[in-house]
C-alpha cells in the first residue's frame, strides 16, 4: 500500500514529498487496532519541533488526523471492536503515514466517531478543534460572562474558537482580514458582538475594544500570529496585530493565548502585563500527542469535539477533499503556506 512521506534535506528548499510503498507487520501489538483510513487531514510539518523532540528520520510520515473503520483489534484492546468508526490524531513518532489505506495505531489515540458525522468533516476539523479547546478551556479557563477577542475569526481555527465560546455564553469580538470575511463573520449565528475590520485601516483595534467593553478590556485574547516590530511588513503579516496592541486590549487579570512561538516581550511589555496582572500562554498544537502525561484528559477533549461536531455546535467551513494522487502537490502548497490545510479522501 502507498503513503505520503517527507524526505528532508539540508534546507527547506530541499524538502520533498513523495508517495511510496509501505507495509504493516503481520501481527498487531496487544493494544493496537488496525484501521482502514477513509479520510486524513494534512497540515504543515513542524520539522524544527520534531528535531527538538529527538525525532530524526530520513523520511517522515505525513498526515496524522485520521478517520476510518476498525478492521482488527489486538488481544488486550478494550475500547473498540471491528467495524467501529473511529477518529484520532496519530502520535508525532508514528511510523505510519495517515494516507495509507490501512494503519496500525494504539487504541489510546482514538475515539468513537458518531455515525452522522462525515469522514472529511471530522478529519479536516479535528486539529483546529483541539487547538480551540486547548486555547479556551485549558489555557484561558473560559467561563460565562467573559469577553473574548479572536484575531482572524474567519480562519478555520478562529471560527471554531468563536463557535465554542458562543456556546459557553462568552461575548465574542473578532477581526476580519477582507471584506468577504467581514460579511461572513457578521452573518454568523450565534452572532458575535462586533467584527473589527483590519484590512483598510479604518478601525483602531484598541479604541473599538474599549468601546465594546466599557473601557475595561477583554478577558481573553486568542491570536493567529503577531507582529513584533512596528515597521511595515509585506503580505498578510501587516494584517497581524502588534504585540503591544494585544497587551493593551487585555483587561485586569486577562489572558493572552498566542500561537507565535518566537514571541519576544520587551521590558515595557512585561511591565504593562504586570500592571494588569495578566498572563501569556503559548498554544502548541502538538502538546497532547508529544506527552502522555494527561492522556485521559486529551481523550475527553477529542470525544467532546466530535460530539459537538456531530450535533452542529461546531460548524467548520467545508473542506474540499482531494484524492491520494494529488496529495504530493497539495502538501507542497500546505507546507509553503499557500494553503492552511487540506483533507485527502481515500
Amino acid at each position: 500500500m502507498k503513503g505520503l512521506y517527507c524526505r528532508t534535506g539540508q534546507s527547506d528548499a530541499e524538502t520533498r514529498f513523495i508517495i511510496q510503498e509501505t507495509t504493516l507487520p503481520e501481527v498487531l501489538d496487544s493494544h493496537q487496532v488496525r484501521v482502514q483510513v477513509k479520510a486524513c487531514g494534512i497540515c504543515p510539518l513542524d520539522l524544527k519541533l520534531l528535531g527538538d523532540l529527538g525525532i530524526h528520520r530520513d523520511e517522515i510520515p505525513v498526515g496524522r488526523e485520521v478517520a476510518g473503520v476498525i478492521l482488527q483489534v489486538g488481544s488486550k484492546v478494550s475500547f473498540f471492536q471491528p467495524d467501529d468508526e473511529v477518529v484520532g490524531v496519530l502520535p508525532l513518532d508514528t511510523p505510519c503515514s495517515g494516507l495509507c489505506d490501512v494503519i496500525d495505531v494504539d487504541e489510546h489515540h482514538l475515539v468513537q466517531k458518531p455515525e452522522k458525522l462525515s469522514w472529511v468533516c471530522v478529519a479536516g476539523a479535528l486539529r483546529d478543534g483541539v487547538c480551540a479547546y486547548t486555547a479556551l478551556h485549558t489555557h484561558a479557563r473560559m467561563a460565562v460572562g467573559h469577553t473574548l477577542l479572536v484575531m482572524d475569526g474567519a480562519s478555520s481555527f478562529g471560527l471554531l474558537c468563536i463557535q465554542l465560546a458562543c456556546y459557553h455564553g462568552v461575548k465574542v469580538l473578532t477581526t476580519s482580514h477582507t471584506p468577504q470575511q467581514h460579511t461572513f463573520l457578521e452573518q454568523l449565528r450565534p452572532s458575535v458582538a462586533r467584527v473589527i475590520p483590519v484590512y483598510d485601516g479604518s478601525s483602531d483595534l484598541l479604541s473599538v475594544v474599549l468601546e465594546e467593553t466599557g473601557g475595561l478590556g477583554v478577558d481573553i485574547v486568542v491570536d493567529s500570529g503577531v507582529r513584533l516590530q512596528e515597521e511595515e511588513e509585506p503580505g498578510e503579516t501587516k494584517l497581524l496585530p502588534h504585540k503591544h496592541d494585544i497587551i493593551s486590549v487585555l483587561g485586569v487579570g486577562g489572558h493572552w493565548v498566542t500561537s507565535h512561538q518566537d514571541l519576544q516581550l520587551d521590558p515595557p511589555d512585561s511591565r504593562l502585563l504586570h500592571l494588569k496582572s495578566a498572563c501569556v500562554s503559548f498554544l502548541n498544537a502538538e502538546v497532547w500527542t508529544a506527552s502522555s502525561a494527561q492522556q485521559g484528559r486529551y481523550l475527553h477533549i477529542l470525544k467532546d469535539i466530535v460530539e459537538k461536531l456531530s450535533v452542529g455546535i461546531l460548524r467548520p467551513q467545508p473542506e474540499e477533499a482531494v484524492p491520494l494522487y494529488e496529495a504530493t502537490v497539495v502538501m507542497e502548497m500546505v507546507q509553503s503556506c499557500q494553503k492552511r490545510k487540506a483533507v485527502v479522501q481515500l
